[in-house]
């Protein structure tokens, strides 16, 4: 029996968890790029994050992706 796997929760989940471990850098915000690849990837298509396959170990957020990551944040972690 095979497991139909929901991205979309995936994608959410991992942009909110992006939010617990990023830090501002001059003008932007950043987050640690320490999760899976294919989900990173996503998460730069719809436009939240910058190219992850780069050297650096972060990520830049879009204004659009750190706001997004706030309101998941604390809608899938906050009591």
């Amino acid at each position: 029996m095979e497991m139909e796997i929901d991205y979309n929760k995936i994608d959410e989940y991992t942009l909110a968890l992006l939010h617990l471990v990023s830090f501002r850098d001059r003008v932007v915000a950043r987050a640690w790029k320490s999760f899976d690849w294919e989900t990173m990837n996503r998460l730069h298509e719809k436009g939240y994050i910058s190219d992850p396959k780069s050297k650096s170990k972060s990520v830049v957020l879009s204004d659009e992706g750190l706001a997004r990551a706030e309101e998941l944040f604390e809608k899938l972690f906050a009591k």
